[in-house]
């Protein structure tokens, strides 16, 4: 059987995103494998692996909004805006209430400005913030714009010397939530901090969806069909692009890379949360529903250019 689809792997704590891919490699037996987005050692959560020709997919699952739950601890604040790191501020008394919560809170939603950390991958003249940070340096930072699409407080304990809030948020790639816990913290007046997160989301995959490394090896040892049950096509994966359907001649000529005219404009139908740069993309269809790739609807409505062709296997 040849590998090929998105495996949805639940990330452990301490494993590197590189860590579980070294791992899959392993297990699976094979090389060509990507992931679709870093996750700090210390998080834990959905990270969708592609294996095979999927790996041609990862530009755009990476791309996708993310879910998260976090905790966050009012009332201290380290240099690496999670507990890894050591405390910087704390304060002497923490006093919020639930109404002034929900107001702060509401107000991160839409596009928002965020500085990022100095504990992170972000590169400043050819280095790694984590790099200058752990050699004691501080260096000034742009801020970014990311979207934050959604928050909603699960839980809170506010009867305790540092309050919690745990909330899930939707957002888009690169947004720190490390920073989103500090920022609310200093809109409520206080230090805050980040204990804890998990990715729930990625791409409309969830954590249903996930297997485990030990689910994983368990299911190559059972065999090629107990495997497949994890895997999901790759055109499946990327449901979130509009399907169009074509004949067999558009599918010829899409299968060659040419450019395939549609004898009627295809209708839009916007999907929101998707970057600008992906909005004219569509996943096409010859008879038989064979999916032949993306394609890219040019500003005529009808004309489709290749942007990755799936070919058969040989």
């Amino acid at each position: 059987m040849s590998l090929e689809g998105v495996l949805p792997i639940w990330k452990p704590v301490q494993f590197t995103s590189h860590d579980v891919v070294a791992k899959a490699r392993g297990i699976l037996k094979m090389k060509r494998i990507g992931h679709t987005g870093t996750l700090d050692p210390m998080v834990t959560g959905v990270l969708p692996l592609c294996l095979g020709r999927a790996t041609r997919l990862v530009e755009y699952i990476q791309e996708m909004p993310k879910e998260y739950e976090a905790r966050l601890v009012i009332g201290l604040a380290t240099d690496t805006e999670d507990l890894t790191g050591k405390v910087i501020e704390k304060a002497n008394k923490v006093t919020v209430n639930e109404p002034q919560i929900h107001d702060v809170m509401g107000r991160f939603i839409g596009v928002i400005e965020q500085i990022p950390p100095m504990y992170s991958a972000v590169k400043v003249d050819g280095k790694r913030l984590y790099e200058l940070a752990r050699g004691g340096e501080v260096v000034e930072r742009q801020p970014r714009q990311v979207s934050i699409h959604s928050i909603h407080i699960l839980s809170l304990k506010l009867d305790v010397p540092e309050p919690e809030i745990v909330f899930r948020v939707r957002c888009s790639k690169g947004t720190y939530i490390r920073t989103l816990c500090s920022d609310i913290g200093r809109a409520l007046g206080y230090p805050a901090v980040m204990a804890e997160l998990v990715r729930t989301g990625t791409g409309g995959m969830t954590r249903q969806q996930c297997a485990t490394l030990e689910e994983l090896a368990e299911a190559r040892h059972q065999g090629d069909a107990e495997l497949a049950q994890w895997l999901i096509p790759a055109d499946q994966a990327i449901s979130f692009f509009p399907a169009v359907e074509v004949d067999s001649v558009a599918a010829l000529h899409a299968r060659q890379g040419k450019k395939i005219r549609l004898a009627g404009p295809v209708s839009e139908q916007p999907v929101l949360e998707l970057p600008e740069q992906m909005r004219s993309l569509k996943r096409v269809y010859g008879p038989g529903a064979d999916f032949l790739g993306l394609f890219r609807l040019e500003e005529d409505g009808r004309t489709l250019a290749a942007e990755k062709v799936f070919l058969p296997e040989a």
